[in-house]
């Protein structure tokens, strides 16, 4: 499965029909004209963005005709996301208001009709001018389908906006993995410099026992047996507090998953940003045990590497 941002935008256009009829055939030029070719009497236009968010927030600006089709809008939504913040926003664009409308025969008729009716009444009424007539046409037209256009609109939107989250989520695996590659070559780098750092402080230790001896002269009044005994099992425990074999083997493994869960993709966001922060733990864990500056800078570089993953890895869906 591929792996998904939650960062992304679409847009897309759909033209209203009439009347069923025309909504029922399929333009030629992907839901922008109406049928026969002729310039749609409306248009829908929709507008899809995502950014981050730890939970499925959504938000929509519907113009108030449409304000009823946001339950099957949110519904549409919550079928093809799990985690962004999400913002639709879907316009209309009527037919421009100076273009003249196309009376039938029909309407002529009707309107001529009701004209004598008037004068008949009102003799007095005086005739209807050409701008009125053509006023009345247009308001006797059929009303734009536009629930149709909007939700064909939002549909392929959406399908926009899943590719856009998906090409954002291929640059971010790219990202991560190299993050993770630097991660390894600094746990290979510090992995020959622990047993070094473990004898020099054992070492250190042990030439610092033999001066606080000397310096309250308990060496005079203990046996020399049982003060090597001692000192040796004193160093064996400091050296043991300074060993950061096991944290740089708990870092691999974690990197180990990392790479399993970006590999088999699906939403992984969570599991990602739990593990990011157990790196953070094993990199902070090296730096304060470590006895050697060698290793601190091992550490501080790994803490950039892993800061850098959490900033991407909070976009991963």
């Amino acid at each position: 499965m591929p792996v998904y941002s939650m960062t992304g935008f679409a847009s897309a256009l759909a033209g209203a029909a009439k009347n069923p009829e025309e909504a029922a055939q399929k333009p030629e030029d992907g839901g922008h004209s109406g049928p026969l070719g002729r310039k749609a009497a409306a248009h829908v236009g929709v507008e899809l963005r995502s950014v981050n968010s730890r939970f499925l927030d959504l938000a929509f600006r519907l113009p108030d005709e449409l304000r009823g089709l946001e339950p099957a809008l949110r519904e549409l939504l919550t079928q093809s996301f799990r985690r962004g913040k999400i913002e639709l926003r879907l316009s209309t664009q009527r037919a421009d208001a100076g273009e003249l409308p196309q009376p039938q025969a029909e309407q002529l008729n009707a309107l001529a009709r009701l004209e004598a009716t008037v004068q008949t009444w009102l003799p007095q009424s005086r005739p209807l001018t050409v701008n009125e007539a053509l006023q009345w046409c247009r308001g006797a037209a059929p009303a734009e389908r536009l629930d149709e256009a909007a939700m064909d609109a939002a549909r392929r939107c959406i399908s926009g906006l899943r590719e856009a989250r998906q090409r954002e989520g291929e640059r971010l695996v790219g990202i991560l993995m190299e993050r993770i590659d630097g991660l390894r070559r600094l746990a290979a780098q510090a992995a020959p410099l622990v047993p070094q750092v473990v004898a020099r402080q054992r070492e250190r230790f042990l030439q610092r026992w033999d001066e606080a001896l000397q310096a309250t002269g308990a060496a005079a009044s203990v046996p020399a047996e049982a003060l090597q005994e001692r000192a040796l099992a004193e160093a064996a425990a400091h050296a043991l507090r300074l060993d950061v074999d096991e944290e740089l083997s708990r870092l691999n493994a974690h990197l180990d998953e990392i790479t399993r869960l970006l590999k088999a993709g699906g939403e992984i966001g969570k599991r990602l940003d739990f593990l990011i922060q157990e790196l953070h733990r094993e990199a902070n864990t090296l730096g304060s045990k470590s006895g050697a500056l060698e290793l601190t800078q091992v550490s501080v570089e790994m803490k950039v590497l892993i800061e850098q993953m959490r900033e991407q890895v909070q976009n991963v869906e």
